[in-house]
Parts: C-alpha cells; sequence; structure tokens
C-alpha cells in the first residue's frame, strides 16, 4: 500500500472517465451537460449573489487552501449554466474561494442548467450505477441526492435498490477528515478501513490511525481488532471535566441519529451527568439541510 498521496491525481477515477467523456463537453447545449463534471476556468464562474452567507473566516479558507494544493478538489462546485463560457456558483462557496487563494487556473464542477431536476435526478442514479466510481465518488453522488433532489435516505434507497445502511455507511465517509477522504479516493485505504475510522469520534486520533494504516500496512481486521480491544487511548486529555463512557442505550440513540440526519453526532458527557450533543456538518448546505430537518422534527 503506497503512502504517497500527494502524488495521486486531483481527481478520482470516475470523475477523471466523465472529464475525458466527450458527451460532458460543456458547449453540448440541451439537457446533455446535466449531472456532468468539467474542468471550468475558474474565471468563468461567478459568485452567486443571492448566498446568505457573505463572511468566511481566513483561518479556516487558509487551511481549506493547503488542503486543495495538497489533495486537489475532492468534490467539486456546483455551478449553474448562465451563457457561453458563463456560469454562477449554486453551492461550493467555500471551496471556489480557497482554490482561487491556491491560485488554481481550473476547477472540477458539476453543471446544472434550470429547471433540470428530473433529468439531474436520472443522471446521478445513473452514475452511482458505474463500477469504476470509488468510495468517495459514490458518497457524493447520494449526498446530492438527497441535498439538491430533496430526497430522503427511505427514498433514495427505493430509487437506486440499495439499502439505508448501505447508503449510510457511504454518507458517514464524508465526515471523516478531508486527508483520509483523498487516501480512499486514491486507493491509498480502502473503504472497509474508512468505516473503522469513521467510528473514532476524535479527528486527531482518526488521521493518526490513517498514517498508522499505511505505515504498518495494516487489514481492515487489524484496525478493528484494535478498537474492540481497547488499544485506542483518547486523546482529549486536557478536556478539565474527564469524559464518561455512553451506556449501550445511549450509544444506540447517538446512532439512531446519526443516521437520522445523515452526519456525525457527538455526545460528550461528564461525571456530574452534565454534556453536551453535537452536531457536525460539512458546508452551508449541509447545516441548511440540518437546520430544516429539526425545524421539521
Amino acid at each position: 500500500m503506497s503512502s504517497n498521496a500527494k502524488k495521486q491525481p486531483a481527481l478520482g477515477r470516475g470523475l477523471s472517465a466523465l472529464l475525458q467523456n466527450s458527451e460532458t463537453d460543456i458547449t453540448t447545449s440541451g439537457s446533455a451537460t446535466v449531472g456532468s463534471v468539467s474542468l471550468l476556468s475558474i474565471e468563468s464562474i461567478e459568485a452567486n449573489p443571492f448566498n446568505p452567507r457573505t463572511n468566511f473566516e481566513k483561518e479556516a479558507l487558509d487551511d481549506l487552501c493547503r488542503s486543495i494544493q495538497v489533495y486537489g478538489i475532492i468534490q467539486p462546485l456546483t455551478v449553474r449554466k448562465l451563457g457561453r463560457d458563463k456560469y454562477q456558483l449554486i453551492s461550493g462557496e467555500r471551496r471556489f474561494r480557497a482554490s482561487q487563494l491556491a491560485n488554481l487556473t481550473e476547477v472540477p464542477a458539476y453543471i446544472r442548467i434550470a429547471n433540470d431536476q428530473t433529468m439531474l435526478e436520472m443522471a446521478l442514479v445513473e452514475n452511482i450505477q458505474r463500477e469504476d466510481l470509488n468510495a468517495i465518488e459514490v458518497a457524493i453522488s447520494y449526498q446530492r441526492l438527497i441535498e439538491e433532489c430533496k430526497l430522503t435516505q427511505e427514498q433514495l434507497s427505493e430509487k437506486i435498490a440499495k439499502s439505508r445502511s448501505n447508503i449510510a455507511n457511504y454518507l458517514r465517509l464524508l465526515k471523516l477528515p478531508v486527508e483520509i477522504q483523498a487516501g480512499v479516493r486514491d486507493n491509498v485505504i480502502s473503504m472497509g478501513h474508512a468505516r473503522a475510522l469513521v467510528a473514532i469520534s476524535d479527528e486527531a486520533e482518526q488521521i493518526r490511525r490513517f498514517n498508522l494504516i499505511i505505515s504498518e500496512n495494516l487489514s481492515v481486521r487489524d484496525v478493528e481488532n484494535s478498537l474492540k480491544s481497547g488499544v485506542k487511548k483518547t486523546i482529549k486529555t486536557s478536556v478539565s471535566s474527564p469524559s464518561v463512557t455512553l451506556n449501550p442505550t445511549q450509544e444506540a440513540i447517538k446512532n439512531y441519529l446519526e443516521d437520522r440526519f445523515s452526519t456525525k453526532i457527538s455526545i460528550e458527557k461528564a461525571s456530574k451527568g452534565n454534556g453536551k450533543l453535537v452536531l457536525h456538518f460539512n458546508s452551508d448546505t449541509d447545516l441548511n439541510r440540518l437546520i430544516e430537518l429539526l425545524k421539521n422534527s
């Protein structure tokens, strides 16, 4: 297993295949562009004037910029075609701004046109059936169907003939740090390795385990056994109140909430019984999705 993830291509095999397909030519008119992904000149893309978010934390953008310089853009932007060689952002403004900071001249983007919801859904469902997509690309396709086509996990399960647990397992991969997502994308580690890492609540520990998998060429079973045997020591030694292990009922509730909201859930309990429950999100779109789910719960 190679550890040289930096030398891997910026796009996974599935996205590369799409880029090499003449049918995804962005000059094609009509619905042929729907659901496709192309490399677009960054100068041809304009920000969405209706995006409610106008402030972006500089430190977070700098971190994302450095990540893009090393690993490339894992999840393409989504843009709307305005006219010849003109596009407007639908989602991914943080990635867009970080790409500008990284001095990229081109970025991968999903191309949308007006009123293309049905065609987008059909294209994404068809794309999921491809055999050459890596696990991260499948997860991104699932997420796009849920977010952009307003599907629940149950509805998605019916459309693609996959179990709800299968969908949830893929979506959980998108909660992992970008370094690990890139490792899955570039076949440095397997999806089985990544699923084992998802079970670790601390991001720094996830990355430490990820590097250990590579350096010691650990199998999935090796990783699972080390976690089950309690070898893992929590890194959060600086927390003033000692963390309390969740009981089986609370663990079951945590897993239910992660499936219900399709996101990582952290429950931190102190010995006195107090604590906090945290819902994690990966983007503004993801945050808005969670807010809507909470409002309707």
